[in-house]
């Protein structure tokens, strides 16, 4: 008999390309994927893996494996998702993967609200930039900023986050726009769209920071550090910042809410999605109005 622990921690040897990554992903030690890989072999009779100094690597039958456990895995989590569905109170534990600048400076704020609507939804909230499976029930719902492309999921518009230039108002270079200094993000974010949009504005204009995240590109801007390019509604409720609109082009992104086709109907699961929609079309500067 095959055992599914030994095929979910081949999995993730596969997918990670190390035997320690599949152990941080899975949240178990080294030894534990090692074992749980000899084991696989053993029941086999076959070497699936290649392991080389620095990397894991597939076998030519490790490859065909892999391929028929990764159906294997879809299976295995629509028969976990469909049995979620079937838990129809308002009671449970959903996690919303969403983005960092969504769960602090807004969904955060709301809590309070949600619990007293369903006292008994338990709301996980993961802060994540990275965009998370919904296949392999690592969220039950998500908030992404560009259009979810998954296979069997569900997709709804709900908002647009428009972005703006923003420096504290005693910034010393505020009337001189020539001199301005630009925060901005690392070279690993160059593709995201408003690092080209801020970096297309600097021209040859100076990076005063590297940060990556829009709390500390935030935090950066009110201690006086340089130009900010962040979203509109953070920056206009911040009576410390001031908007700059020295040939500044227009820039938003599209917020939409995900969730697998199998779980959009769950009580549960509905009613955080309703309660995302609702607070983000409240806010004027996310609203679609």
């Amino acid at each position: 008999m095959i055992d599914w622990e030994d095929i979910r921690h081949f999995l993730a040897v596969a997918q990670s390309g190390t035997l320690s990554g599949a152990a941080r992903n899975l949240k178990v030690d080294h030894a534990t994927v090692s074992r749980r890989l000899v084991a696989l072999e053993a029941a086999l009779d076959v070497r699936l893996v290649d392991r080389l100094p620095r990397s894991c690597r597939l076998t030519t039958i490790g490859k065909q494996v892999f391929d028929e456990a990764v159906q294997m895995e879809a299976g295995a989590d629509g028969i976990g998702r469909l049995a979620k569905a079937a838990h129809a109170p308002l009671v449970g534990r959903v996690t919303l993967s969403a983005p960092p600048v969504l769960v602090t400076h807004l969904l955060a704020e709301h809590l309070a609200r949600f619990r007293a609507d369903y006292p008994n939804i338990r709301l996980s909230l993961p802060a994540q930039g990275r965009q998370v499976s919904l296949s392999r029930r690592e969220a039950d719902v998500a908030v992404r900023l560009v259009r979810p492309q998954e296979a069997r999921s569900m997709t709804r518009k709900v908002g647009v986050m428009a972005f703006g230039l923003y420096a504290h108002r005693s910034y010393a270079h505020l009337a001189a726009p020539q001199r301005w200094q630009f925060i901005a993000f690392d070279q690993s974010f160059a593709d995201m769209p408003q690092q080209r949009w801020l970096v297309g504005i600097a021209g040859d204009r100076p990076v005063a920071c590297e940060l990556n995240h829009i709390s500390e590109h935030l935090i950066a801007a009110r201690a006086g550090v340089g130009v900010a390019g962040l979203p509109c509604f953070l920056g206009d409720r911040d009576s410390d910042l001031v908007r700059l609109h020295e040939d500044v082009p227009p820039f938003s992104r599209d917020i939409w809410l995900v969730v697998h086709r199998d779980l959009r109907k769950t009580p549960a699961v509905h009613a955080v999605m309703d309660f995302v929609a609702a607070v983000i079309s409240e806010n004027p500067d996310l609203s679609m109005r």
